[in-house]
């Protein structure tokens, strides 16, 4: 079996990797081989990406129109690596500014199934997605439970396989406690500030957490900030934060490249800001209270200002159907606003104890592992359809 698989960014990375382990252990050995675009995790399961994926990890309507000439070239090239190579399934995970578009090529010059994984979001805005996609998407791997019949309604399969969060490695107190030592931190409340995984979202919200670190920093001098940087934006980050106050900690993936001092800052931190994404449900799955604030450029926070159809756009809220989490997105995120809410959930960690446990459970915890049960759905796809190859 011959699967072209693509992911753009490092959960699209993540994702990618847990469902390639998952239709290994379901396969006979050797009944299965990958090709496709992927990152450091996906390699690792065997994949030779076909360019790095920072090149297509772009979010923002300005920012996409700024690349576009090159998006289009790579999504041209994808799409003829696809059509060449003839693959039983292509599987293209989020980043649908990109992947998408490489699917509705295949599809218009081929019978190869396609199936995404994560279902955009058309229950948050542009409802008509749904009925797009399902001209040259076959099948949705959906990681919310509220998702599948958005996509049913407009004729594609969906299933709902879990959020790979739930299977996450947590670290243990002890862990906790051996990076407050090993920093000097002691008893001293920590702040994580978590500003996002792309150069577009990083490159506008630093400025912003600055501003918030200086008004924390002010109001609880005995506060210490941990910055765990993802890889894509680690050396923004690094060059970025030489003048902050409070002299943050920060943890990259060089430093740290199995995770382990990034998890145990998770599980040591009492309070986290947020960029607005899954990182919300990393810090559910690790009990850590949060803040989250996004801002977009001037044209995009119009443009989907105007579409938006919920009132949360922070996954935890929407998951355990309460607003639990203070989120300040768009126009409201301010400085101010944002250090406010941080230091009273400070002061008040015990609020989002209960909304966070509801997510976990209601995104599988306990249930087998999301990327088995991605690997079986598209199989089980795949039987229902044309024979393989």
């Amino acid at each position: 079996m011959r699967v072209f698989i693509i992911a753009g960014e490092p959960s699209g990375d993540k994702l990618g990797a847990a469902l390639m382990a998952g239709m290994r252990g379901l396969l006979p050995e050797g009944d299965v081989s990958f090709t496709g675009i992927g990152g450091p995790r996906m390699t690792d399961e065997g994949l030779q990406s076909l360019f790095p994926i920072d090149e297509i990890s772009i979010m923002g309507i300005s920012e996409i129109l700024r690349e576009y000439r090159h998006l289009k070239a790579r999504i041209r090239q994808t799409a003829d690596t696809v059509l060449r190579e003839r693959p039983d399934v292509l599987i293209t995970i989020d980043l649908p500014e990109f992947s998408l578009r490489v699917a509705r090529l295949v599809k218009a010059a081929s019978d190869i199934r396609t199936v995404h994984y994560v279902a955009p979001t058309v229950w948050a805005w542009r409802a008509g997605r749904a009925q797009k996609m399902a001209a040259h998407i076959d099948q949705v791997l959906a990681l919310l439970p509220f998702e599948p019949p958005y996509m049913e309604a407009a004729g594609m399969r969906c299933d709902f396989v879990g959020h790979p969060v739930v299977t996450d490695p947590q670290a243990s107190a002890a862990e906790a406690q051996a990076l407050r030592a090993s920093q000097g931190i002691g008893d001293r409340p920590v702040a994580l500030l978590l500003p996002g995984s792309r150069r577009s979202e990083v490159g506008r919200l630093l400025p912003i957490f600055r501003e918030v670190a200086l008004r924390l920093t002010a109001a609880r001098p005995d506060l210490a900030l941990v910055l765990p940087a993802a890889s894509p934006v680690s050396g923004i980050i690094r060059k970025a934060m030489g003048d902050w106050p409070g002299q943050p900690l920060i943890i990259d993936p060089e430093s740290d490249p199995g995770g382990a001092r990034k998890r145990a800052a998770f599980a040591a931190a009492d309070v986290a800001l947020a960029a607005s994404g899954t990182v919300s449900l990393e810090l559910a799955a690790a009990g850590t209270p949060m803040v989250i604030a996004y801002d977009m450029n001037w044209l995009s926070r119009q443009i989907i200002g105007r579409m938006l159809r919920v009132d949360s756009v922070t996954l935890v809220n929407l998951v355990s159907d309460t607003r639990a989490v203070p989120e300040f997105i768009g126009k409201a995120c301010r400085p101010g606003p944002i250090a406010e809410a941080v230091l009273d959930v400070l002061a008040h960690p015990g609020a989002q104890q209960e909304a966070m446990a509801l997510t976990m459970e209601r995104l599988g915890k306990g249930g087998p592992p999301p990327g088995e049960r991605a690997a079986q759905a598209v199989l089980e796809g795949l039987a229902q359809g044309k024979p393989l190859h």
